[in-house]
Parts: structure tokens; sequence; C-alpha cells
């Protein structure tokens, strides 16, 4: 027979555990409490612990690293979900989506962008161009990203944060395999500041197509 005492043990555990994360008291990145203290604040076994944070590093909502501890690497497993499929979509199927995405965080960020907004989009452009120039793709693909994330936050809709950030290993990997460092370093190529450029003159019309040119040009690179 099952032991039905135990499973509703492990049930209540996992439910107390996903409400800290989604929550925020458990913020991604951050480290959770050890299975001892778990078990002792949740008056559970250690073995139930064992078994809930099994669940959910299944989900996604946790990563266990040997000998460091446990790690919440996500608070929505629809966004998971959500990641694991773009994991496995292709290049071209990640443009067709940007398109639509940059196309309203273009348009929006040239109307409701902040100072601090445009401040950190200029920081992310910095560091871009000085990995440009070091010839360090991860650093230049995680400046990219950065960018690109700071336009769509500067639109201001939590959403589109959302499904931006949702995106964004696939947007790094899409960096890292096109061309799209070489071609900053070697062909000067601006897109990025004239995107900057139009999103700080309140510019939507060319902000959209900037970014849209942005996205063909990728295109192209596959």
């Amino acid at each position: 027979m099952r032991n039905v005492g135990r499973i509703s043990l492990v049930d209540a555990a996992i439910a107390e555990l996903r409400q800290e994360i989604v929550s925020g008291a458990w913020p991604v990145g951050s480290k959770i409490p050890s299975e001892s203290q778990l078990a002792a604040s949740l008056g559970v076994s250690r073995l139930s612990v064992r078994e809930a944070v099994r669940v959910l590093v299944h989900a996604g909502l946790l990563t266990t690293r040997q000998g460091d501890g446990t790690y919440v690497t996500a608070s929505d497993e629809s966004q998971v979900a959500l990641r694991r499929r773009l994991d496995r979509a292709a290049a071209m199927d990640i443009i067709d989506v940007r398109r639509g995405l940059d196309l309203v965080a273009a348009r929006l960020a040239a109307v409701k962008r902040t100072d601090e907004d445009l401040a950190l989009m200029k920081e992310a452009l910095a560091r871009r161009v000085e990995a440009g120039r070091s010839v360090d793709v991860d650093a230049f693909a995680d400046a990219d990203v950065d960018f690109h994330l700071l336009v769509a936050q500067a639109a201001h809709n939590p959403v589109l944060g959302d499904l931006y950030r949702s995106m964004s290993d696939a947007l790094r990997d899409s960096v890292r395999s096109d061309h799209c460092m070489e071609r900053a370093v070697l062909e000067s190529d601006t897109s990025h500041d004239e995107l900057l450029a139009a999103i700080e003159a309140g510019d939507a019309s060319t902000a959209v197509s900037v970014a849209l040119a942005i996205l063909d040009q990728q295109q192209s690179d596959l």
C-alpha cells in the first residue's frame, strides 16, 4: 500500500517551498536553507524535504550544486516551460518571435523611457563595445542581451519584460552563434547606437525601424 500520510507530508512540503519561491522570500539566484533546517521549520522528516526538493528541481524552480547546496533558478513554472521550449527552438523561430516583441519594446521605450533607463542602456552598450575590442564572445553576448532586455524594461510593461527575460538564454546563444560581434568590430556596425539614439530622442518610428533592421541583419547571417 502507498503511504498516504507520508505522501501528504511531501505534498505539503512542496507547497510550502513553492510558496517561498513564488512570494520572492527566496529570490532567483539565492541559496535555500539546508535540508535539516527545512525539516525543522516545516515539521517534517528530512526524507520528505529531500523528495519535495527533488520535485521542484525537476520542475525547474530549484537546482542542486554538489557540495554547495540548492539554489532558486526560477519563480514561475510556466516560464520554465517556455524557456525549455525556447532552448529547443530554431534560430529563425526566435527571430520571428522577436519581431513582435522588439517592435513593441522599441515603440514603448521611445515613449516611456526614463533617464535611469537611458543610463543603463548606455552602460550596457559601453560593455558591449569593450567586449568586442577584447574579442570576448561571452561578455559581448551578455552585454548585447542586457541591452535588449533594458530596452524591453524601458517599455515599462511587466508582461513584455517577463517574456523577454524568459528568452534571455536563447538570445545569448543566438548572439554567440551568429556574426554579431564580428560585424560590430570589423564593420563598425552602429545599429544599436542608432536604436538608443532614437529611444533617447523619443522617436518611436525610427526606433521600431532600427530594431527590425537589427533582426533583418541577424536573419541574413543565419
